[in-house]
């Protein structure tokens, strides 16, 4: 069997084995040589349909023979094209990580998230993206060119394999949330180049670009809004915070239709934290030292989140909302993101558990993820004990903690949390690259 490719594929394209050459990208033509008989072929994304009908069965027996290319995940067969890839493990790994992905959708799972500490951890501590840093370090890319390139390949990656979701939801569900770079933070112009190069480059419908909620990460998000760019907004740590978000996503939106684009196919999330809240909260509460103090500990995170959804509730049961609504614009929902649980004394669901509701969405670690589906609860909590989380604020002030003032804090510690792991990982970026060349 010799493969053609009259242009690169991308990287890696996983398929039930019954599909085998169908890429999950764009319409790409291929030869397929079969017994010294060539016949040209048209890859379809994803539509067996359509690919049963011009497909050789010699050719899906053929490939579903070939090693790496055949790939057993969980009982089920994948095929994958890799022509990108010059080693079999590297293809493997990424095979493997696809795998994963589409046993969590199986489970449920209707997006994905990412940041730069994320990725700092799997580029330093693994060997699966060394291929591809040694191919771009060769063509002589930067240390910050070759993360990109990594981070846009994984994004296209994942929203190939939660496309199914996205579009069985209608665009609701099935993201994949991609971050500028952090040290924009501050920088709304910047923010806004590489929101939209990003956006670009990933090029797949069910893609977010992450934005943090600073002061120019409001205005950033307008602008991206107007400009037809999905935006997950990040770090939001306060109601004054939300406030902000939604009124850029308002704004943004009343400008595009205004000038006549399409609203339709737009879509935003507000991600609001929790768990870290809790975390310098409760430091503070134990400096109190009170019975009243203690008893509050655990508490504000999810009182703070739960004020957030009723804030949401009056904003998008608006009469402005509802002239967007009637052109068919999507909410943005509430994302509530920092939910696992980071004091071992609490709950290992209790930021799931209680904040489920209609138009949330709630981004989870892995092993969050494990115990909910182990013992979770899925139930309506999202307004249950709404008086008691207004009580426990007021008794928080009433204690002289102010909630801004930690909130506040919060903002600048997220930002610079995710500039370390960045510039930490274009360090290692730097180091591998060159380590490979050398070999």
């Amino acid at each position: 069997l010799d493969l053609e490719v009259e242009r690169p594929l991308p990287p890696l394209q996983v398929l039930p084995a019954s599909l085998a050459p169908v890429a999950a990208a764009s319409l790409l033509p291929i030869k397929l040589e079969i017994d010294g008989s060539a016949e040209g072929y048209r890859l379809f994304n994803g539509r067996e349909d359509l690919a049963l009908e011009v497909l050789h069965p010699l050719a899906v027996e053929a490939l579903g023979q070939l090693e790496p290319f055949g790939f057993s995940c969980e009982g089920r067969r994948f095929i994958a094209i890799l022509p990108a890839y010059r080693d079999s493990r590297t293809a493997l790994a990424h095979l493997d990580a696809a795998c994963d992905l589409l046993d969590y959708v199986e489970k449920g799972l209707s997006g994905v998230t990412s940041n730069p500490a994320i990725f700092e951890k799997a580029i330093s501590s693994g060997s699966e993206y060394d291929s591809q840093m040694e191919q771009l370090a060769q063509e002589g890319k930067s240390p910050q060119e070759i993360y990109e390139a990594l981070t846009v390949e994984d994004a296209r990656q994942a929203a190939d394999v939660l496309l199914p979701v996205f579009e069985k939801t209608s665009g609701q569900d099935g993201f994949f949330s991609l971050e500028v770079e952090p040290h924009l933070a501050h920088d709304k112009q910047g923010t806004v180049i590489s929101a939209q190069r990003l956006f670009k480059a990933v090029d797949r419908p069910n893609i977010m670009i992450k934005v943090p909620a600073t002061e120019e990460g409001y205005q950033a998000t307008q602008q991206l809004i107007e400009e037809g760019v999905n935006i997950n907004i990040t770090l939001m740590f306060s109601l004054s915070q939300y406030e902000r978000v939604a009124e850029a996503y308002l704004s943004g939106m009343e400008k595009r239709l205004a000038d006549a684009y399409d609203i339709k196919h737009m879509a935003s999330v507000a991600s609001f934290f929790v768990s870290r809240v809790d975390t310098k909260v409760d430091k503070l509460l134990d400096n109190v030292g009170t019975p009243e103090a203690k008893a509050l500990k655990g508490k504000i995170g999810i009182a703070n989140a739960k004020m957030a959804y009723q804030r949401f509730k009056e904003i998008f049961h608006s009469e402005r909302w509802s002239h967007l609504a009637e052109r068919g614009a999507h909410v943005q929902r509430v994302l509530y993101g920092s939910t696992g649980t980071k004091n071992p004394d609490y709950p290992d669901v209790m930021y799931v558990n209680r904040l489920i509701g209609p138009d949330t969405v709630n981004t989870i670690p892995p092993e969050t993820l494990a115990a909910f589906l182990d013992h979770g609860a899925a139930a309506l909590t999202i307004e249950n004990d709404l008086e008691e989380a207004r009580a426990q604020l007021e008794q928080l002030a009433n204690l002289g903690i102010k909630l801004d003032d930690v909130t506040r804090e919060l903002l600048n510690e997220g930002v610079q949390n995710f500039v370390k792991p960045y510039d930490s990982l274009l360090d290692v970026i730097s180091e591998k690259s060159a380590e490979l060349i050398a070999h």
